[in-house]
């Protein structure tokens, strides 16, 4: 099976088409679960640097991926050092697949790293053709996020938990029934609370579970008289029968 990358800019919400590669993936098909099944993950991933100084066999560099990410986390995901990289220095035979990674050619990594914005870039890996976000979908999403927002600021407890999945799970393995205990518990308070979210991305979440899944990150105010936090927001949810569930949080 061919595998390939593309690399796209977003512009005016448009999607331009930038470059397209062939690369190198894992060795075994489906989605990355243990340390050392030799596949590589599907989802969507930050990155979050630059290896220099590796064994020429990597190539000139790699770029470090973010996996497991907080969903990977939640679903009790193994393995680490998923890049992208290059090939042998020195003409090296190189196999026919990588052991998670993914792999190109070294000139079109380096022109890769030119045309990229490490800080903003994100990574959709698929075994699939990749499915664009629908604007109903996006509305549905965006409306159901301040729904959601508004019951919390309400603590309106019975409306907060219906956009929660009941397979919903922390990163630390915490379940559904777990985390409504402790918001049960923390809402009965009735504490006057400030949320207010900002710089709402949503990309769709490329997975093996035969979900219709989002990521969402975005920044969040939060202020009560016990917790006053500034910073990032990270969802993953799904669409399911026109509704969105959230699956895990951070």
């Amino acid at each position: 099976m061919k595998s390939e990358l593309a690399l796209y800019e977003i512009n005016n919400n448009q999607t331009n088409l930038i470059a397209r590669n062939s690369v190198i993936v894992g060795e075994k098909e489906g989605d990355k679960y243990l340390e050392g099944d030799k596949k590589t993950p599907e989802g969507v991933y930050e990155l979050t640097g630059k290896k220099t100084e590796l064994d020429q066999f990597y190539g000139p560099f790699a770029l470090v991926t973010s996996y497991p990410n907080t969903f990977d986390k939640a679903l009790d995901k193994k393995g680490h050092g998923i890049w992208i990289h290059g090939m042998p220095l020195e003409n090296e035979e190189r196999e026919k697949y990588t052991r998670g990674c993914i792999a190109l050619d070294n000139p079109e990594l380096e022109k890769l790293e030119e045309k990229i914005d490490l800080e903003n870039a994100i990574l959709l890996t698929s075994n699939d053709e990749f499915e664009k976000a629908k604007k109903e979908e996006i509305s549905l999403i965006l409306s159901s996020i301040f729904e959601w927002k508004d019951s919390w600021k309400k603590s309106d407890i019975k409306k907060y938990l219906t956009y929660y999945s009941n397979d919903f799970k922390k990163s630390d393995g915490s379940n559904f029934e777990k985390f409504s205990k402790y918001k049960k518990r923390i809402f009965r308070k009735k504490e006057r609370k400030r949320i207010h979210f900002s710089n709402i991305n949503i990309t769709p979440y490329p997975n093996s579970l035969n979900k219709r899944m989002f990521k969402v990150i975005m920044d969040q105010k939060y202020k009560s008289p016990a917790v006053d936090f500034k910073g990032k927001k990270e969802l993953f949810l799904e669409i399911a029968n026109n509704e969105v569930k959230i699956l895990t949080e951070d």
